[in-house]
């Protein structure tokens, strides 16, 4: 019987073993040497200035959210097109969110709209765009409403680590160096494009943040002598802020340190794979894939979402035959508590409730075999061709 193929699924090597082992036979589980490796691997891959990992993408998005100063009485924009966590994120610092619709090729928030959002409300302090399944957002359309309305950019990247993507002076930049933000998310997550079992990051090329950041992610304590109020000896530290443990363990660093190394092959082999799925799926009218870049593609995609009008039924076919196609996601503000909270509901972003309606996620990881593909088109174009 052919094994069930799921949408996603980590990649682990002997690196990952060994390097696990070593920390085991260590003196540090948990915040240790490897937790400093892996953090400059990131600030190095990113070419940033500052990364801190943490325990995993929400709490990324957290402590964001809450260095950028969201607090009660906030708005923020993002887009209904995500995971719950990039809203509840803002709304557990007390943040009001402002849902904008998607642009229904990209599925990515319509920067048009974003415009028309906060030309109604200036008062908004935060954009929170999310480069859905590692296709980035229009970062420098978005970086010029947020200068031109006093706002701060969070980018959620929970799905695009390992991208580039091209500014308007064409320059490549790497997805996490927040070369048009102040601060940008990652998610560790397995099915992600690396993973660290849970686990996420911040990156950040602001001091005064990064500072902040060290506190905040371990219960908002400090021992740096230039902010003690007093110092009763080499024992001592005092809490500044009122934070939270989000640090990552050594063991999980350890296989953040191995997983990085392969992230740029693993990109390339994600992206191969998203093209031939364009390829294959080319000819078929009822399916229609996110839009790609026009430019040259450097994304990393964590997805490969299509749309199609016959959507259950298809989901269903492929689960029968252990394909296991994903739907991603709801739109946000139609789940029960953003519409009993902040009274959202349907019709309040008609374009992500109809692509919600269409999207199915076939699978995509790098160590999907080209037959498994081959598999997955066949079994795509036998349900729109014959008509199942």
């Amino acid at each position: 019987m052919t094994a069930p193929l799921p949408y996603g699924k980590q990649t682990i090597g002997p690196e990952e073993h060994a390097l696990v082992r070593e920390v085991l036979e260590s003196d540090w589980l948990t915040q240790g040497p490897r937790l400093g490796q892996f953090e400059q691997s990131l600030r190095d891959y990113c070419q940033v200035r500052h990364a801190f990992a943490v325990t995993n993408g929400t709490d990324a998005l957290l402590l964001a959210c809450r260095v950028a100063g969201l607090g009660p009485g906030d708005r923020f924009i993002t887009t209904p097109n995500t995971f719950a966590a990039t809203a509840n994120a803002a709304v557990m610092c007390g943040a009001e969110p402002v849902f904008v619709d998607i642009a229904p090729d990209t599925l990515n928030i319509d920067p048009n709209l974003v415009e028309k959002a906060l030309a109604a409300d200036p008062s908004i302090k935060v954009i929170l765009p999310v480069h859905f399944a590692g296709h980035v957002c229009p970062m420098d359309r978005l970086a010029d409403l947020a200068s031109q309305y006093d706002a701060i950019i969070i980018e959620d990247a929970c799905h695009a680590i390992g991208g580039q993507w091209l500014d308007r002076e064409n320059r490549w930049h790497k997805v996490g160096s927040c070369a048009r933000s102040t601060l940008t998310c990652f998610s560790f997550h397995p099915v992600k494009c690396m993973t660290t079992g849970e686990g996420g990051a911040i990156t950040t090329n602001d001091d005064q943040i990064a500072e902040r950041l060290t506190r905040l992610r371990s219960h908002g304590i400090t021992k740096n002598p230039a902010l003690l109020e007093k110092n009763d000896g080499g024992w001592y530290y005092e809490m500044h802020d009122l934070g939270i443990n989000a640090r990552l363990t050594d063991l999980q660093a350890a296989i953040g340190l191995a997983q990085i190394k392969h992230l740029n092959e693993w990109q390339q082999r994600r992206l191969a794979l998203v093209n031939q799925y364009d390829a294959e799926l080319a000819g078929l009218a009822q399916v229609n894939p996110q839009a790609r870049p026009a430019s040259e593609d450097r994304h990393c995609y964590h997805l490969m979402v299509i749309r199609t009008s016959r959507r259950r039924e298809l989901y269903d076919f492929l689960h029968d035959q252990g394909i296991l196609v994903q739907v991603h996601y709801s739109p946000l503000h139609l789940q029960p508590y953003y519409r009993r909270k902040f009274a959202t509901g349907p019709g309040l972003c008609p374009e992500a409730e109809k692509y919600y309606s269409e999207a199915l996620s076939l699978p995509l990881f790098p160590s999907m075999s080209d037959e498994d593909q081959k598999r997955t088109v066949a079994a795509v174009r036998t349900f729109h061709l014959q008509g199942v």
